[in-house]
């Protein structure tokens, strides 16, 4: 019997509170399938299971707080072979249900519709998260056409499909099956969570209930519904700000920094870069950024001893590329985010992927994989008005690379005097696991790859 744990989403996570379920027992889920959505101090992650197998049992209650390593779910193994088949395809499979399939002429005419009808609604859905964000958007899945392989809805379709003003009311999955099972009215609660919306605690409030061990309000719906709503900004940001305060503490404090800057001629980036989106569609267009952060990426191939971790008193080199990305969440705080094989996305794809995991982070919707600890981390502050930064190290990484933003200098070519668009490059990096000559061509190397910007 395998178990899914409290994952580790990023080296200052002790503990995480279990928002909600997207499976339930006897579910048949593979490895990469969201199942769960965790709270972290810094944002809500969707975590996807590393077992393929059946749901047994699910261990932890929604809205209870567990340190890292705590069993959430156990997985039976030996349901691994049905995995291969999406879990919403079990409603098909009970004894009970072909045999009237099988006998169709006695039956009355009305019992048909019902059984088709389920389940092919049931069986177009390819993941436990396409329900999820259905029944968080209050969207009918029978409605939806799919444009997935076989008809299966697919994470677009849910995210395109348009909903019902009617319809249109923010709550939590959990909420809406616990207000249907209750009986209780969505439209006339005040929701507690982020933007106003419905949380589970609001419609048991509302139904009369609380959850098991917690004492009974004497007014549960005015006074739990009112208070915590102009609170809820102001608890979510020292919660965030309070968890990078004490990871930077701990970096300051444990790693001895070392710190080196060069300025980069980007005129011939930049006149790449125009010739290659003139005539492009504007959401196709290539930014700076993009091709800072490809040369950064393979900047860190070429010099290893930058892109790894630390770990009991020695480096420990990556096998691959994951670029974090300092992202400043709204409330305070700050994430890292990785892009995964960054050194070998084309520039296209990585301007997509950036452009998604930003939005996604803000939003709170990333995925475990992505908040699993990068290799390098990259803070680019010229969006900002800031023409260099020098930030502090993510531990256990051992380097961070800051980039300003991109302002014409005048420079001397060939003995003459132009003015050319530059940017400064700034590496912060552990002087255990290297040395200001290693650091030298880290940023030689970027500078280079940025002089022959067709090669990124």
């Amino acid at each position: 019997m395998a178990e899914f744990t409290m994952p580790s989403l990023g080296a200052d996570m002790e503990e995480g509170t279990l928002v909600e379920w997207l499976v339930g027992p006897g579910d048949t889920v593979a490895k990469g399938d969201v199942v769960a959505v965790v709270e972290t101090a810094k944002s809500t992650i969707e975590v996807e299971c590393f077992d393929s197998g059946t749901i047994s049992a699910l261990l932890v209650e929604p809205g209870t707080t567990v340190p890292v390593g705590t069993p959430l779910a156990a997985i039976d193994p030996a349901g691994g072979a049905r995995a291969a088949r999406p879990a919403a395809e079990r409603p098909v499979t009970p004894a009970p249900e072909p045999a009237p399939a099988r006998a169709p002429t006695p039956a009355p005419a009305v019992e048909p519709g019902p059984r088709r009808t389920a389940p092919r609604t049931e069986v177009a859905v390819s993941t436990p998260l396409v329900r999820h964000l259905a029944e968080g958007k209050g969207l009918d899945l029978s409605t939806v056409h799919g444009s997935g392989k076989g008809g299966r809805i697919t994470r677009s379709d849910v995210e395109h499909a348009p909903v019902e003003p009617s319809q249109r009311v923010r709550a939590s999955p959990l909420a809406r099956r616990l207000a249907q099972s209750s009986g209780v009215d969505l439209k006339g609660l005040r929701g507690t969570g982020r933007d106003g919306a419905i949380r589970a605690d609001d419609v048991r409030a509302a139904a009369g209930r609380r959850p098991p061990g917690e004492a009974e309000p004497p007014q549960p719906v005015e006074e739990p519904a009112r208070k915590p709503v102009p609170a809820a900004p102001a608890e979510s940001a020292p919660g965030a700000r309070a968890a990078t305060a004490a990871l930077m503490a701990r970096a300051k404090r444990d790693i001895p920094h070392y710190y080196l800057s060069t300025t980069v001629d980007l005129a011939a980036a930049m006149t790449w870069m125009r010739d290659r989106n003139a005539g492009r569609p504007v959401a196709e267009r290539l930014v700076p950024v993009a091709l800072l952060l490809k040369a950064v990426a393979l900047a860190a191939r070429q010099v290893p001893e930058l892109n790894g971790h630390w770990q009991e008193d020695a480096f420990v080199p990556a096998s691959g590329v994951r670029l974090g990305v300092a992202v400043s969440l709204r409330g305070g705080g700050l994430a890292a985010p990785a892009l995964a094989d960054a050194d070998t996305m084309p520039l296209p794809e990585l301007m997509g992927a950036l452009r998604d995991l930003v939005a996604r982070a803000r939003g709170g919707r990333l995925r475990a994989s992505e908040t699993a600890d990068p290799t390098l981390t990259v803070t680019n502050l010229g969006d900002q008005g800031v023409e260099a930064v020098f930030g502090v190290i993510y531990p256990p990484q051992v380097a961070l690379v800051g980039l300003g933003r991109v302002i014409e200098r005048p420079v001397a070519v060939g003995g003459m005097l132009t003015v050319h668009p530059t940017v400064t490059a700034t590496l912060s990096a552990d002087h255990r696991a290297s040395d200001g000559a290693t650091g030298a061509r880290f940023l030689t190397a970027i500078d280079r790859l940025l002089q022959r910007p067709e090669d990124l």
